[in-house]
């Protein structure tokens, strides 16, 4: 069954990134030092913010994240905080390498999820985009983790260098057993940006041709699949996260975005100063989120507008929808 998923307005997600230094280079990385920072979190930190986006009697979500966060020596302890202080539920994003001895260090009841990335059904296709060897690294890691009774989600970003083997990637889904599966549309910003690159962009007509067929034979297998909503028609109404939902996005040099598209500027809303959670004066990404464009989103215009067609007579042929808006497919149960 498939829905769209609505924007969480009576909760609180929030996606931590408790350092920025990675394994990895990955093509794609929209980490950006220049405007997120290049430090690690000390856990007294860490736990002090956490406690800044919890509000008892409201359901908090935590997603950790980097750079790599299990390069993090105490993000076990991290965990352990965030269900101390009530947050209802608990991701690890990695890249597979899974350092620290992380699966000894917290158990299955602790950690809703490891979601790990993944872009390819085999090397040939990861490896140039997130290096070399990264491929068997991350399958060893879901294996281990799925032998030890976690719960796992595999995220695939999709570009142009890699949406045309989506559709192989079903069968590598259930041989893993991971139990959610989410689609991502590559976006320019962070290192791509740097680098000028904008070739890798999605066309909507390979989107919609290859993602939902796709999530429908994922879902038939049993796996929960969710991807971004991107296009709108004309006729569609557009609604910005950033206004009535609570996603908070958080960098260790303290910038609070409510906006991942924001994320390369220095507008975000909030900030982190003496342990304390500082509205910042304008102007900064909430201006943005007032205008109201023919083109739907209003930083996709602005950043990554390639992505937005217009007919002959100058009109937009349809909306991008805001970043957080999801699709969600699974199979209803039959019993």
């Amino acid at each position: 069954m498939k829905k769209t998923v609505a924007f969480s307005k009576n909760s609180t997600n929030v996606f931590f990134h408790i350092l920025t230094r990675c394994n990895l280079r990955c093509r794609h990385c929209y980490i950006n030092p220049a405007q997120h920072g290049d430090n690690t979190l000390p856990i007294a930190t860490i736990i002090e913010w956490l406690r800044l986006f919890y509000t008892p009697g409201r359901d908090a979500n935590l997603v950790l994240l980097g750079g790599e966060p299990t390069l993090h020596p105490d993000l076990a302890a991290a965990v352990t905080a965030a269900r101390d202080i009530g947050y209802a539920s608990v991701t690890i994003d990695t890249n597979g390498y899974l350092f620290n001895d992380i699966l000894d260090r917290v158990s299955p009841d602790m950690v809703d999820f490891f979601s790990f990335s993944l872009d390819g059904p085999e090397p040939a296709i990861n490896d140039p985009i997130r290096g070399e060897g990264s491929f068997d690294r991350c399958v060893a890691g879901i294996g281990d983790a799925v032998a030890r009774s976690f719960s796992t989600s595999l995220i695939f970003t999709a570009s142009a260098q890699n949406i045309a083997s989506l559709v192989h990637m079903p069968p590598l889904l259930r041989k893993l057993g991971v139990k959610r599966f989410f689609i991502q549309i590559i976006g320019i910003r962070g290192r791509l940006a740097a680098g000028g690159e904008d070739n890798l962009q999605v066309s909507r007509q390979d989107w919609e041709a290859i993602v939902p067929g796709v999530a429908s034979q994922v879902a038939e297998s049993g796996i929960t699949v969710t991807w971004p909503r991107v296009f709108l028609g004309p006729d569609e109404v557009f609604e910005c996260a950033g206004k009535v939902a609570g996603d908070y996005f958080i960098f260790p040099n303290g910038r609070v975005y409510r906006c991942p598209l924001c994320e390369d500027f220095p507008i975000h809303s909030m900030e982190i100063r003496d342990g304390r959670l500082i509205k910042r004066p304008k102007i900064t990404e909430t201006d943005l989120f007032d205008l109201d464009i023919a083109e739907g989103c209003v930083m996709n215009r602005l950043i990554q507008g390639g992505n937005v067609a217009y007919g002959k007579d100058g009109a937009c042929e349809f909306k991008i929808a805001c970043c957080l808006l999801k699709e969600e497919m699974a199979v209803k149960s039959r019993t």
